[in-house]
């Protein structure tokens, strides 16, 4: 079946309740979409799994999406592994009331899935009974992945960049990251920007950082240099005087006449 065969199928299953099918993005990946309301998110989930055609019997994931003021999304992904194609449900609830009914007992591996949405976004799975901590400790307060919870790291250190959307009407490029450990231009000597650089950013860039002068002993003028020394002559080798040569050619003529 076709993506937009797999949606069609579920929403005609699913009436007279309001579902809406599309299809999502990614080309060949694309899935069949289907929006349903809260009180229908169960009995979706259960047609998906038990209809021949559809047949979605394996659980692939679940999760949430912060709508901010349209409430929260809850998602879920299922797989037919006869059929092999994909469905993507979805049902949005309000921050007021954000719960809608748990699956475990229709697919065993949603049950991890939703301790987490619970954990991390507030959603309430009624049914599902052991919706304890999974991944945060028991004193935790709050719920991290709502757009509304305010990161302690935010508050201890400000952002070193340009603001998220919503954070402020401020804007300006991020500054370069420097190694750990590389001090910035203006701490170890400046040089001038080159033309057409980017004020942004701390210290003066561009360039390699000048070092400081050196003083240095002025040279003495030509005239005052002092003379080099002449070489020195090389000393007299023993045996190589006047004579020394003939004594020594007559002492072997006499030696091998003899």
């Amino acid at each position: 079946m076709t993506p937009e065969e797999v949606g069609r199928r579920l929403v005609a299953l699913l009436a007279p309740v309001e579902a809406t099918a599309s299809v999502s993005g990614g080309q060949a990946y694309a899935r069949a979409t289907v929006d349903v309301p809260p009180a229908s998110w169960r009995d979706a989930l259960a047609a998906a799994r038990d209809d021949a055609d559809l047949a979605c019997d394996f659980f692939d994931w679940l999760s949430a999406v912060d709508q901010v003021a349209d409430g929260c999304e809850v998602v879920s992904h299922l797989w037919s592994t006869g059929h092999r194609h994909g469905l993507l449900l979805r049902t949005r609830v309000p921050w007021d009331e954000p719960r809608v009914a748990s699956v475990v007992d229709l697919y065993p591996g949603a049950a991890w899935h939703e301790r987490e949405t619970y954990e991390m976004f507030g959603v309430d799975f009624p049914g599902h009974g052991e919706l304890r901590p999974l991944l945060l400790p028991p004193e935790f307060e709050g719920h991290p992945l709502r757009k509304e919870f305010v990161l302690a790291s935010r508050v201890a250190k400000p952002w070193p960049g340009a603001k998220e959307p919503g954070e402020s009407g401020a804007g300006g490029g991020r500054r370069p990251i420097r190694p750990p450990g590389v001090p910035a231009p203006g701490e170890w000597g400046t040089t001038p920007t080159p033309a057409g650089a980017a004020g942004v950013g701390e210290g003066p860039r561009g360039g390699t950082p000048a070092r400081p002068a050196r003083e240095r002993p002025a040279r003495p003028a030509p005239a005052e240099r002092p003379a080099a020394p002449a070489p020195a002559e090389p000393p007299a080798h023993p045996g190589s005087g006047p004579g020394s040569g003939s004594a020594g050619d007559d002492a072997g003529g006499n030696g091998g006449t003899a």
